[in-house]
């Protein structure tokens, strides 16, 4: 066997443990030959019982103060401390064992106070060598690149980015950016300070930097917005770590490396919520999601998931929805009591007998059919769904003495212009209207579009920038509100914790944003440039769509809650009488197929509702195709 393989065959520990041993009788001897050599008459001599002695006891201390538990790739000022403490017990231990073995015949005093010195400097320097070698070393027979990095924030996040990618031989660290006074012409690991934030595209050239990388995990949307537009204009890829609220969360890892999302940039401060009492309203609950593999219903679920309820029914009709959910959750909480039910909300039948199987406490319905312009030309579909299954739904949980519903509500009810809007705010008139007729309490929670929400713009653009483009825009000044999923989720759960029944909550949705920022914006953060590189086309409004959504009606008069991104609606009311008059005749128009009958029967319940089949000449920006290159 070859010196290699055999050396290959030592487990590292037991390397340590001899290469430890012997550096313990190296120090022993240099230290008894430092003594000696300061008279040169005096002969060195050696007891036949010392080295044993020194070896053994040396040897039962490092194990007593966890020596090997640290490791040599990592050593740093515990283990060192470690060797330290190691070296002071072992020389009084080897002390006290030589006096009471041989009355230290042969061993001078000052060998004891070289002993401790001599063996920290030969444990501790092979250690930190080591350390140093796998830090420093560049692995010639490997191609990959070096990139050398600029890291914008010198936190303590910054640090630790900069620790992780010292050990990382394809990332040089050049320096840090930061604003803060205190840090100018400091330096961080080594590494210095170069500038300010606003220095960031000067500092980047003059560094010959290759990629940017944003530590600042406590940042808002406006700073980071702030920040990707300075690194935008050096013209360099960069990446960013976890929110803070994500790393919390369980959702990322501290000083994971990602690109920069279109969350990051547009998502708004962490939501604070009183957890105490959405626990008391949900915890040790049967609750029950309808639509729960959707995008705000999965992320309902998850919530509910972690708050341990008793049990958790999830209603979905779509089946691959309902597998993906399922299984995350059975994998996440595998004490939760977790029932999946693949149905139709609209099935009366099927729904009573979920109802008396589950008994739920708290039903959420988010289940409805979302997309404005396909409903605009499907009016049975749209009222069957979203108006006739709400109120299946609703009048079984009435009838089942459910405590709370819960009803998935969306701005576009507000002041309706499309099919779906109209159904949804019928919906939110049944359900505010059975509150009075009815032991539960009956919630309607409104806000605009969840980013990357499933069929929503951002998922839409993301395939169209990597397709090579171009992106479509129905408007150059068509605006939207946008929150994210979990915030909007978390929101929904503070609400229904608030509610007595009958109310219509309105989520803070901050301030609206033009989709061709967002477009361009999301074109910059794939590397490209817009107009050129990914064109945007601008297509005219569909039929149903407006230029912006309208959080507010004027006859609601929105009040403030006990939550500051929480609003009341005042109720508009509708004659109980007229409403059940119009949903049975809505219903016998869906078994007739009978779409006129349905269009009168949503013009009686909404006068002011105006039937837009076709989106208005003026809405369409017409564009010649030389213009799309130009831009």
């Amino acid at each position: 066997m070859s010196i290699r393989k055999w050396v290959g065959t030592v487990h590292p520990r037991a390397a340590v443990v001899i290469h430890d041993l012997l550096v313990t009788a190296l120090a022993w001897w240099v230290a008894k030959e430092l003594r000696y050599a300061l008279d040169p008459k005096l002969i060195v001599g050696f007891e036949s019982y010392e080295f044993p002695i020194v070896l053994f006891v040396q040897g039962l201390v490092y194990a007593w103060t966890g020596l090997y538990k640290g490791v040599w790739r990592f050593a740093s000022l515990p283990d060192l401390w470690n060797i330290l403490r190691a070296a002071i017990v072992g020389t009084v231990a080897i002390g006290v064992s030589l006096f009471l073995y041989g009355r230290l015949d042969g061993v001078p005093r000052s060998v004891l106070l070289l002993y401790p010195f001599v063996l920290a400097l030969f444990l501790g320097t092979p250690r930190l060598a080591y350390r140093f070698w796998k830090d420093s070393r560049i692995d010639l027979f490997v191609n990959a690149k070096t990139q050398r990095v600029l890291i914008v924030g010198a936190d303590s996040a910054g640090e630790a980015l900069s620790r992780d990618l010292h050990r990382d031989t394809r990332y040089v660290v050049v320096g840090f950016v930061d604003d803060r006074r205190s840090l100018r012409g400091a330096r961080i690991n080594g590494k210095p300070v170069l500038g300010t934030l606003e220095q960031l595209p000067d500092v980047a050239k003059e560094a010959a930097v290759q990629m940017l990388l944003i530590a600042l995990p406590g940042a808002t949307a406006r700073q980071m917005r702030q920040v990707v537009e300075l690194c935008d204009r050096t013209g360099l890829p960069y990446r960013t770590v976890p929110k803070l609220e994500d790393v919390v969360a369980g959702r990322a890892q501290f000083n994971q490396i990602k690109e920069v999302s279109i969350e990051d940039l547009l998502g708004r401060d962490a939501v604070e919520l009183d957890w105490t009492r959405i626990r008391e309203t949900l915890t040790n609950r049967r609750v029950l999601v309808t639509g729960g593999g959707g995008s705000i219903g999965s992320e309902l679920c998850r919530q509910v998931a972690r708050l341990g309820v008793q049990a958790l029914t999830i209603v979905e009709s779509c089946e691959y929805n309902l597998y993906q959910i399922s299984q995350e959750l059975r994998a996440a909480y595998p004490e939760l009591l977790l029932n999946s039910v693949l149905a139709d909300c609209g099935d009366s039948v099927a729904m009573r007998r979920l109802f008396g199987e589950a008994k739920p406490q708290v039903v959420f319905h988010a289940a409805a059919y979302k997309h404005v312009p396909m409903l605009q030309g499907q009016l049975r579909t749209a009222v069957r769904n979203n108006v006739m299954a709400t109120r299946n739904v609703a009048d079984l949980s009435s009838e089942s003495g459910v405590e709370c519903f819960v009803l998935i509500s969306t701005d576009k009810a507000v002041n309706p212009t499309s099919v779906m809007g109209a159904c949804k705010r019928i919906a939110e008139i049944y359900c505010q209207n059975l509150n009075a007729h009815s032991n539960t309490h009956f919630i309607t929670v409104r806000f605009g579009n969840v980013l990357d929400s499933a069929g929503s713009v951002v998922p839409l653009f993301r395939q169209q920038i990597q397709a090579g483009g171009p992106i479509t825009v129905t408007h150059p000044e068509i605006s939207r509100y946008f929150m994210t999923i979990p915030e909007a989720t978390q929101l929904i759960l503070q609400a229904a914790a608030i509610g007595q029944g009958g109310e219509i909550f309105a989520l803070d949705m901050g301030e609206p944003v033009k989709i061709r920022d967002l477009a361009e914006q999301m074109i910059r953060l794939a590397g490209k440039k817009p107009g050129t590189e990914i064109p945007i086309v601008y297509t005219g409004l569909r039929s149903g769509e407006k230029l912006f959504e309208e959080l507010f009606h004027p006859l609601e008069n929105y009040s403030a809650t006990t939550h500051a991104k929480i609003f009341l609606a005042q109720h508009r009311p509708v004659s109980w009488d007229l409403l059940q008059a119009q949903i049975a005749r809505a219903t016998e128009a869906i078994r007739s197929f009978n779409e006129e009958e349905l269009r009168q029967c949503v013009s009686s319940l909404l006068p002011s509702f105006s039937w837009n089949d076709v989106a208005q000449p003026n809405n369409v920006i017409p564009l010649r195709r030389n213009e799309i290159g130009e831009k």
